[in-house]
Parts: structure tokens; sequence; C-alpha cells
């Protein structure tokens, strides 16, 4: 039996064609070589995540893995061992064919390579909140609301009330109260669950059930598409199963059938609570709720909020306070209005104006008739107060979102620059800087909110009654038709493209085709067409025939897989955006659109660049990061000499930079893309060395390419396997660098480096180099003028199996001694630390660095099998004041410590030292460091003496229950009961 397999697999070999057959036995070296790396990529891939996913699910809001990443680590583990088969079979010359064992290697790289590519994505999550009720919402400083708050919690807590309406006019508070409520909520932990969802005025069954959906953290089991009465059916049960838990739906404007939808019906025996805000008492009558009225602040309320707002040196002016008192009574108590208003007067001085101001509310609202209205126009008292064309231009366009989108800052400011809002100016940078000038001015007016989108991304949000109060300012203006967001499933009829239109926004719609007999015919004045975000898959050839003046076209995150060759008829075309069109394959040629600025063509599936795209000579921005593409032409880029903004994507090795072809562009100021190796990049970072600082931001890769977290001044350098081409230089200001698989590398700083002088970097990250021996290396701290590393904020180290320390003092480096005292600056601003299978390190952090680690927050230690102590005591401290001597070890800002799997770690500091670090919050300790036996003593930060039964604050140790009554506590006894234990 035992040669039935190789006979087997000499059979099937023989049916591999000849060609590739004989490429199997000549080129056998090479498929070994990235097999290996394919492997490597993997293992590391695999470990980076379950080290991600370790940190978070320690932590105490009750996190759990993805579904998909669990199959997706639970498949690749399988693999790696079926590899690790592989291996031995070729190793142990288990076929006797050389071909067939380069065919063996083959096709499990390409298995291997297929799991790499579908590897789960940390910036889109790798984990859900499992048992957590929820997570707290932002909220604003509420004034005079606090009986209205009260009756809602009460009737909460009642068990006979489970439907509460909660109703009031537009801008009256209601969302802001309620989101107070959520997160008291959360603090008091009466209900399993606390869901919010918003409504919004568009009601769309199929969007409210999606949403409840991912509120319970379960969409990796819930069903995308499908009929809604099966999705409700699924909704319900999800919901009972949830536990008592409270649905707050925000923002109703109409009746909502709870079946439709599939939310169980609220009653004392399931302890579920609804509540729903709305601007209709009907509303909250209809659905049988407990109604509660939000009624507007009082005069006294409303002032104090206004003076708030308004700023401290107009409260002390008592020429302007009669007036201001009177300006305050004509918002009506809106707490919305008294922002905006008082947004729109703050700072100014001028009695004068303040009077007109109060002539101006007065006429505004005598000119109307009902609530909303009056609403609506105390609103548009503070945009008609922008100072500027432009700044109205700018928040007027805000309305191309649909109701409660979060838009993303860079994201706005591009738009406002596609549509020439902002004016043209030397640079993409300063047209930036105008634009934050805009939106600095909308956020003191409290038109738009400043918020931090799910992304982390700096992004703004408009209340929905501004919105309707800018969109009332749109439908008045024949030259707008703003439809975003309506679920619109064709184009609006002919009709409603009036003769003068100019701006046509009809984003985040469900638009998929467009009918001969409702394109539009007469658009010799549109400037403007957004279609962005609908699944339009066919864009008809007579489309763009009508628009002689289309300056701004967008496309992006449609399924449109070619454009018609009509779109060359647009010559006024400046702005082309195909972001995210993953069926795009074809476009035609391009060489018409003489006037094009900005084309995107990222995330599609072209495999040439356009035709004619030479002939774009005003080219301000190209994106195209595109995997698919196979190469760039020569001669195309010195021909768009105007670019500022260029990227391709840095994970295709087919795509790289030429300095020949890079030199022309003066006037970059944004650069993604790879080069082949060192010596093509030194060759371009010398030939611009002036033009490299108009860079505000790029992402250059050198050799092999691999993903990091996105920065704004990136490099990263791969597969460097000799000192050949040395980095002689780097960007200006660099920010983050990631070194990958540079084998030659014994340290990164040392006196010949120019890393040793890049004060800007922020984030570090060394992975898979084999001769690293220590991060830094200087031959003599004290006469070195250099402080490298003076700015990082974190440094991760990984698979560097002969680290043995984070610096050095280089002597001879065979023989290297540590030295008494660091380079004064280095590490001072580090924040986080991560050390990962680094065999050769015995001691993290020794006593004479932490003086320069008082910024340090969090540590990390993983899969280190020689690791003994996290915190080492110097040798002359120890051989002066004794082995049982009290050593102190300060680390003031210390919150996270997490070890994992070091089987030969003893100690987290020595037994005769304290730890000062009032400031730690978790130790997570895995079943890996079985060694590690006691929790070091604390002091607190203030005042001396000996270690007592003294704990930080907010400590807590989480680990399993084995480890934890395994410690020893014989010097301190007493310590294990003010320590706080979470078994995990």
């Amino acid at each position: 039996m035992e040669y039935v397999e190789p006979v087997v697999g000499i059979a099937n070999c023989l049916g591999t064609p000849v060609c590739k057959y004989l490429q199997y036995h000549r080129k056998m070296n090479d498929y070994v070589r990235n097999f290996k790396r394919i492997r490597d990529e993997l293992n590391c891939k695999m470990e980076d995540i379950e080290m991600q996913l370790k940190a978070e699910l320690l932590r105490p809001m009750g996190k759990i893995p993805k579904k998909g990443v669990e199959n997706w680590l639970k498949d690749v583990k399988e693999m790696i061992r079926e590899a690790q088969v592989v291996e031995n079979k070729v190793r142990n010359g288990r076929y006797l064919c050389r071909a067939c064992n380069g065919k063996l290697i083959d096709e499990k790289t390409r298995e291997m390579k297929g799991f790499l590519d579908k590897a789960p994505n940390a910036s889109e999550g790798l984990i859900i909140d499992g048992s957590s009720a929820g997570l707290p919402l932002p909220t604003s400083e509420l004034v005079g609301e606090e009986a209205v708050r009260n009756e809602i919690w009460a009737c909460l807590m009642k068990e006979e009330v489970n439907k509460i309406g909660v109703w009031g006019m537009g801008g009256v508070g209601k969302t802001t109260i309620m989101k107070h409520i959520h997160n008291d909520l959360l603090k008091q932990q009466r209900f399993e669950r606390v869901i919010w969802v918003t409504i919004s005025k568009e009601f769309n069954v199929m969007k409210v059930q999606d949403d409840i959906a991912g509120a319970l953290k379960l969409k990796e089991d819930w069903p995308r598409e499908g009929d809604k009465l099966r999705r409700a059916a699924i909704l319900s049960e999800m919901l009972k199963n949830a536990g008592k838990h409270v649905l707050i739906l925000d923002d109703v404007w109409d009746k909502v059938s709870l079946e439709e939808v599939g939310i169980p019906k609220p009653s004392g025996s399931n302890g579920c609570k609804l509540v729903l805000t709305t601007r209709s008492e009907h509303v909250c009558k209809y659905m049988g709720c407990k109604v509660i009225k939000v009624k507007p602040l009082s005069e006294e309320e409303a002032l104090i909020l206004f003076l708030n707002k308004v700023g401290p040196n107009i409260v002390q002016s008592p020429t302007i306070m009669p007036t201001l008192k009177l300006v305050v009574k004509e918002c009506a108590g809106l707490p919305l209005t008294v922002v905006v208003v008082a947004g729109t007067m703050k700072g100014e001085d001028n009695p004068c104006i303040w009077k007109n101001a109060l002539g101006e509310l007065k006429e505004r609202i005598g000119k109307v008739e009902g609530v909303e209205a009056e609403v609506i126009e105390r609103l548009k008292f503070s945009s008609d107060h922008l100072k500027d064309k432009q700044a109205k231009d700018c928040f007027l366009y805000c309305t191309v979102y649909p109701e409660d989108f979060e838009i993303e800052m860079d994201e706005l400011i591009e738009c406002w620059i596609e549509e020439g809002f902002i004016d043209d100016m030397g640079t993409r940078q300063e047209m930036k800087d105008k634009g934050l000038t805009i939106l600095k001015k909308l956020e003191d007016n409290c038109l738009l909110e400043n918020i931090t989108n799910v992304f982390g991304q700096p992004s703004i949000k408009m209340h929905d009654a501004v919105r309707d109060m800018a969109l009332s300012i749109t439908s008045m203006n024949p030259r707008y038709l703003v439809q975003a967001g309506l679920q619109l499933k064709e184009l609006p009829k002919r009709g409603q493209w009036s003769p003068d239109i100019e701006k046509v926004w009809l984003m985040y719609n469900s638009i998929t085709e467009f009918p001969a007999d409702v394109l539009p015919t007469k658009c010799q004045l549109l400037t403007t067409l957004l279609l962005r975000g609908n699944p339009v898959k066919e864009i008809p050839y007579s489309l763009f025939m009508n628009m002689p003046c289309l300056s701004v076209l967008n496309l992006s995150f449609t399924k449109i897989e070619s454009l018609p060759n009509s779109i060359s008829e647009l010559k006024n075309l400046t702005t082309l955006l195909l972001h995210g069109c993953e069926e795009l394959r074809d476009l035609p040629c391009l060489s018409m659109l003489q006037e094009l600025k900005k084309l995107d063509l990222f995330g599609t599936k072209i495999e040439e660049v356009p035709e004619g795209m030479d002939m774009l000579i005003k080219l301000r921005y190209l994106d195209l990061e595109v995997f698919t593409l196979k190469e760039i032409p020569a001669g195309l880029l010195p021909k768009l000499v105007h670019l500022q903004h260029l990227s391709f994507d840095v994970q295709s090795e087919k795509i790289s930079l030429k300095v020949e072809e890079m030199e022309p562009l003066k006037k970059l100021e944004c650069l993604t893309g790879r080069f082949k190796d060192v010596s093509e990049f030194n060759k371009f970072i010398s030939s611009m060395q002036q033009s490299m600082k108009n860079l505000i931001k790029y992402n250059l890769v050198v050799g092999e390419s691999y993903i990091f977290t996105t920065g704004d001044k990136r490099l990263t350098i791969g597969g460097v396997h000799n000192s050949e081409g040395d980095l002689i230089m780097h960007p200006i200001e660099i920010q983050e660098l990631n070194i990958y698989k540079c084998d030659y590398l014994r340290s990164l700083v040392d006196d010949n480096s120019s890393f040793k002088n890049a004060i800007d970097l922020r984030v570090c990250r060394i992975w898979f180099c084999e001769g690293i021996e220590c991060v830094v290396s200087l031959s003599s701290f004290a006469s070195s003028s250099a402080h490298p590393f003076q700015s990082l904020e974190a440094l991760g180290l990984r698979f560097l199996p002969k680290l043995s320390a984070l610096i050095m003092k280089d002597a001879g480096f065979g023989s290297a001694t540590t030295s008494t005292l660091a380079p004064f600056a280095t590490f001072s601003h580090l924040k986080k630390i991560y050390v990962q299978r680094c065999s050769s390190m015995k001691t993290l952090l020794p006593q004479w660095l932490l003086p320069n680690l008082q910024n340090l927050e969090e540590i990390s230690v993983e899969s280190c099998d020689e690791v003994v102590e996290i915190l080492g005591a110097a040798t002359s401290e120890v051989e002066e004041k004794g082995s049982d001597a009290l050593i102190k070890f300060h680390l003031p800002k210390l919150r996270v410590l997490t070890l994992f799997f070091s089987p030969n770690l003893k100690s987290i500091c020595r037994k005769s030292g304290v730890m000062v670090c009032d400031s730690l919050e978790d130790i997570n300790v895995s079943n890996g460091c079985d060694k590690l036996k006691r929790i070091p003593p604390f002091v607190p930060l203030v005042g001396n003496g000996q270690p007592f039964a003294y704990a930080p604050p907010f400590l807590t140790i989480r680990s399993s229950t084995k480890w934890w009554e395994s410690l020893e506590w014989d010097d301190h006894p007493n310590f294990k009961n003010v320590l706080r234990f979470n078994p995990c």
C-alpha cells in the first residue's frame, strides 16, 4: 500500500500537457519558494486576525467573532495543516517524479492564495457585540427637559406600559432626549438589549428589517434578499430570542405595521418595550402607545440654552441683552432653532444687527402658517445669513445625501471641488483647506453637526429639520432637482426636467434602467448628474445626447458594465466618477473629453488604460487603483503634467512606477503606487527631492506589497533580501513605515540609517525579517545627536527570530551591550507596542528604558517562546541595591497589558519590583502563560511606602479560572482580595 499513492500521483501527472509538465520539472525550486511565501503570508494573516480577535474579545463589552471570520479561521487552519502534509511529502521524496512534486506544490499554492484573497478585512470589523446591550450614542447637552425625560423613564419601568409614543414638533428635542435615555438604559442594565433604529420620512420595510437585524449584530445569518414576509418571520424569531429588550424607533412619520416588519408585540409577559419618536400625535394613538408630548422650552430654559451657545462677550453686553431676549422668544422654545439662531449670531456685538435680526425673524414667521412652516422659516434665517454664496451652495449640496446620512468630510469637500463651489487654486491642499473653512462656518452656524462615523472618520450630519429647510430652498429653485434616498425605481418624469435645470441629484435610489419614454430631452443647461448608488446596469446611448453643458457625472457604485460611445459628446465634462463600479470592464475612447480634470476608476475591472487618455492633458486627479489593470502605457504619465492626485493598486505586481515616467509630474500632492525595487525608489526620491515636498499624502510600496492600515504618509518595503539597494533616503515627513521580509537588516536604525532622522514617524511595523537583532543600534547614545522614533506612537514587531532588544549600543553587534540611558527623546511618544513570535527576546522593556516610555498605554506580547519578564531591572541597580531591594517600575499611562502563549514567561516584573501605574485597566492572560504565577504588587502614583493590598482603581484581570487559581500570593496574601477577576 505504501507505493500506491506515489504511483497514483505519477499517473495523474502524466495527464498534464507536455509544456506544463516540463515547466513543473524545470521550475520546481521556484514553485517551492512561492509555496513557502504564500504559506507564510497566510499563516501571518491568520495569526494577525487571531491576535486582533483575542485583544477585542477580552474587553468588557461581551464581543464575539463574526461567523464568517470563525469559518475562515477554521478553514485556514485546515489548509495550513494540509500544506504541511504536502511539504513533508515533497521533502521526503514521496513522489518519484520531480514534475509531480511541482504540480502538487503549485496546486496547493493556488488554494492557499485563494484563502489569502478572501481574508476578512479588519477595517470592516471582525467582531460583533454578542451579549452586550448596545453601544452608547453620542449626545448633546440637555437643557430643561428633565420632566419629560423622567416621565418617559417612569413609563419604561412600569410593567403595564409596553408601547410609548414620544411626539412633538420638529426640532423640539425628541431624538436628543431619547439618546440620553438610551444611554441611561445601557448603564442601568435593566434590559438585555437596547436597540436603536432610525426610520426617517421615506419608510421602507426592507431597510427597517435590515437595520434591526444589524442592531442585533446577526447580519451574518440574515437574508439580505427575499420576500418581506419570510424576512419578517426570521426577524420576529430573532427578536424573541434577544431577551428582554427596548426597541426605539426614531423619527417615525407614519403608522408602522409591527407585524409586517417582524416586530413581536411588546407585552408584560415578554418584558419588551417599544418606544417611537414622531411629529404626529395621531401616529402614537394609532399604534396604541402611551402618549408623551415633548413641549417647547420655557423662556427661561431657552434663554439659558441660547446664552450657552452665543458666547460670553454677548452675555456681558447690557445694550444687546433686551433685544437678545426678544430674539430667543421668537425661537418658540425649540432647542434646534435656539441653537441654530444662536450659532448665526455668535460673536455679533453690534446692537443694530441684533435689532435687524429680531425684525427679520418676526417678518419671516408672520409670512407663513403652520407649525412646521414656522420651524423652517426660523432655520432659513440662519441659512440666509451665511455671508457668501459659496457657503450657501456648499450647504445646499448636502441634500444630495439621504436623510440621516453620515457624510465623510474628505468626500464632501472633494464633491465641492468637483462642483466648482471652491475656486480653483494653486494646489489641491489649498482647496481642501478652503473646504474645511467652509465646513467650520456651517458647523458654527449649527447647520451641520460634526461627528465621527463608525469607521472612525471625521464626518458631518444634517438634522432632519435642517435638511427639510434646505430641501424647501432647492425645491423653489428650478435649477435643482433633488431626490436622494427616496427609493425611486426610475428617473423622474420628463415634466420634472425643466429647461432651466442645472443640477440633478438622484443618489442612493433604486433606479435600474432608463426607459426611452422617461429620458429627458431638454437639458441644455444641465451641469451635474449624480446617479451614485443606483443599481443601474446599462446607460442608453441617447442619455448624453442632450446634455452639452454636463460637467460632473457620478456613476459610482452602479452596476454598469460599459459606457456608451456618446459620452464623447460631453465636451465640457470635467469630472467622471466610476468609483466602485465592480462590473465595469470596458470604456470607450476618452480622447474627446478635453476638459476632464478628474477621472476615478477605483475598483473597476478594466484591464487596460482607456484609449485616448494621453489626450486628457488637463487631468488633475486620476485614480487607477484597479487590480485587474495589466500595464501603464509608456509615455502616458509624462503627458499628464497637471496631475495633483495619482493612485495605482499597490497590491498588483503588474504595475510599478518608473522614475523617468514620474519626473515630469511636478505638481503631485497625493501619490499611491509601487516601485519594483529599492534602487528604483531611491532614484525616484533623489530626482523628486524638491517636488516631493508638495506631497501631503502618499502610500508608496517598494518590492512586495502587504495590506496595512491607512495613513497619510506611508512607506512599505517588502521582500528585499540583500543590501545591494539599501534605502539611502526616505520620503519627506514619513508618518508610517512598514518593513516586511527584509532579511538582510540587522537593525532598522543605526548611525548610517536615514530613518534615524524620520522625526515625524508615528507608526512602525517590522515583520518577517529574519536578521533583525534590535530596532535601534547606535554606536554611542550619549554623543548621538539623533533621537530616532521620537514621535513614534505605535510599534509592531512580528516574526523576528533574532530580535533580542529594542535598543542596543553597537559594540560589534555580536557582543552588543545595553546602555544605561536611552537617547533622550527615543520612544518618548510611544503609546502601543505589539510583539509576536520574537523568539530570542528575554526581557521586553529594561528599566533603563522606562523613563522614555511615560506615554505607553498598551503592551501586547504573544508567542514569544524565550521571554521571561516584561519589565526588567538594570543589572547595575540590582547589584547596587541587592536582589531583594524594592524596585519601582513607573508606567503612569499604561492601560492594557496583554500576554498570550509565552510558555517561559515567569514575571511581569521581577519579584522585588512593584508597578506604579494607576491607569491600568486590563491585564489579559491566555492559557499559554502557565509559568506566570504572580501578579506584581502596585503602589499608587502619589505617596511612597512599601507595596500593600492596593490595586489600580479600574483594573480587571482577565484569564481562565484555572490560571487564576494557580497564582501564588505568599508575599501579599491580602492582595488577591483587592483585585477584580473576570473569567473568560
